[in-house]
């Protein structure tokens, strides 16, 4: 269950716009780190065990199923990304 804050957005910048594109780039910002933190994890795990190369990591090509998976991930993502803006285009 996601949990929705009540009231108004606080606004930090020169305007409510800014701030909107300030949540947007943080969301993303920290989406990054932790995906980035966890990529490298694995691949050192992976390298360390001599299971994985990063070459073999780059040329990987996804099938028909990873290449669906991965789609809906993204528009879930973008969907968390704009959020600020969706809110604010159903008022």
């Amino acid at each position: 269950m996601t949990k929705i804050a009540k009231g108004k957005r606080p606004v930090y910048l020169d305007n409510s716009q800014n701030d909107k594109l300030l949540t947007m780039v943080v969301a993303l910002a920290g989406e990054v780190s932790v995906l980035h933190e966890r990529l490298d994890t694995i691949e050192r795990l992976l390298a360390a065990k001599g299971i994985l190369s990063i070459a073999e990591i780059e040329n990987y090509e996804p099938d028909a199923d990873a290449v669906k998976e991965r789609e809906h991930w993204r528009v879930e993502y973008i969907a968390r990304v704009l959020r600020v803006l969706k809110e604010e285009f159903r008022k």
